[in-house]
């Protein structure tokens, strides 16, 4: 069964990706087997999805079916906590479905693996004209592209209302080029401290669990790296990477953040900005319905702050055919088909994600629910570069995740320095890449 927006919240963060064999869970399914069928006629798609993604996915099935008689396309809803324990297991198995969808964080695990389908010959003529930069960049393995970007998603500041207007904080930025610098959004939020309870903090940081990559953020708005360019070595160890980690750890010091914020944290930042114990949050766009449903508190939205430059985490997902697709020329022509301007602007509309069609970027979209909204997620999304999402795609990615994970809950919770944070992030993500 599909997933509520709240458990998929949790389950973005907890989730390993890929997951062990060992841990394989069984298939939920909708609509169809969940390995390859023998009709070259057929395409199987595996994916995880909220109700307003899977309506996506199946409105856009339908109207492909519609014009290619003859073709079908068998949807196989997986809980996400099972999805990619059992894509594992079936690719293992020989027994792959043809299309999958993948968070850009975790392409990189297939793609270095060798069990996607090269597109580069079968794709049309100047298909990679439609994206942003940084969304194709996000589904490129050596130079090649073994996916198509179907959404992505990035990170906003969303800010309770009326305790930000309790403590006289109104002047806050209407466009991305206004946003705070980091030292004006530490001032604002140590003057947040000062007029709040004990236990109530400023802000929440949406990094636990996987969403460690969301710090990276910060590290980009340095102007930093955490990969050299050829994505071979590791490049963390910089002024900037120094500033990245210096500034967040002093939230835990200055005690801007729950302590239970931390990246390792079971707790996630919009479990606890719904509880109002925080007054500002960093979320995706696909939190809208769900708070909108959920909050009985004035809420709105906008920019997280800048440093050297604005940045941002290149969230979503990736659609990707395996190695042993039956028909490659015609999940070519899916990809094709769902990624046109009608479908694209249709899911994300409904769905509350962003586009990556540079058409529908510089048009932009409107939410179906919160319109108002839409603005300041689509201008965030475009502060994303292409050198950084093309680093998050890296084949050694899941490893620098938990790389990620262990050095910065050391420098949070445990106190370490930032040279030896540092030198441990280095180190960690060196060795990732060397395996």
């Amino acid at each position: 069964m599909p997933l509520t927006r709240r458990q998929l919240l949790g389950a973005a963060g907890a989730a390993s990706a890929p997951l062990a064999l060992s841990a394989c869970g069984g298939f939920s399914t909708s609509g169809g087997d969940s390995g390859s069928s023998s009709d070259s006629k057929t395409i199987t798609f595996t994916t995880w999805g909220t109700d307003s993604e899977l309506k996506g996915f199946r409105d856009a099935i339908a109207s492909f079916e519609k014009a290619n008689e003859g073709v079908t396309v068998k949807l196989n809803s997986v809980p996400y906590e099972q999805m990619f324990t059992t894509i594992d297991a079936q690719l293992q198995a020989g027994n792959p479905p043809d299309v999958f969808r993948v968070p850009y964080y975790t392409f990189g695990s297939y793609a270095g693996r060798g069990q996607l389908l090269d597109l580069s010959t079968h794709l049309p003529d100047g298909f990679s004209d439609r994206f942003t930069p940084q969304a194709w960049a996000a589904v490129q393995n050596g130079q090649k592209p073994f996916g198509v970007p179907h959404h992505t998603d990035t990170s906003v500041i969303l800010y309770n209302t009326e305790m930000l207007d309790k403590a006289g904080i109104r002047d806050i930025p209407k466009t991305i080029e206004d946003a705070w610098t980091w030292e004006e959004f530490e001032a604002m939020a140590v003057e947040l401290r000062g007029s709040m309870p004990k236990k109530t903090w400023p802000f929440a940081y949406n990094w636990q669990g996987n969403g460690v990559t969301r710090w990276l953020s910060w590290l980009f708005e340095a102007d930093g790296r955490f990969l050299s360019e050829d994505l071979k070595s590791a490049a963390i160890d910089s002024d900037a990477g120094r500033k990245a980690v210096e500034f967040t750890q002093g939230f835990f010091r200055k005690n801007l953040v729950p302590p239970n914020s931390s990246v390792k944290s079971s707790t996630y930042a919009q479990d606890i900005w719904y509880s109002q114990t925080c007054a500002i949050d960093w979320a995706g766009a696909f939190i809208i319905p769900d708070a909108t449903d959920t909050l009985d508190f004035d809420w709105n939205v906008t920019f997280p702050p800048k440093d050297v430059r604005c940045a941002g985490d290149f969230g979503g997902n990736a659609l990707v055919a395996t190695k042993a697709a039956k028909d490659p020329e015609l999940v070519a022509k899916f990809f094709d088909h769902v990624t046109q301007e009608e479908q694209m602007r249709a899911f994300c509309a409904g769905a509350s994600l962003l586009p990556t069609r540079k058409d529908l970027v510089e048009s932009g979209i409107d939410f179906d629910v919160r319109p108002e909204l839409s603005p300041v997620f689509v201008a965030q999304a475009g502060a994303v570069l292409p050198q950084d999402s093309g680093q998050v795609a890296s084949p050694s990615m899941s490893n620098i995740i938990t790389v990620l994970k262990d050095q910065l809950e050391e420098a949070f919770i445990g106190g370490r320095s930032v040279e030896d944070t540092v030198k441990g992030l280095q180190d960690g993500i060196g060795a990732a890449v060397a395996q």
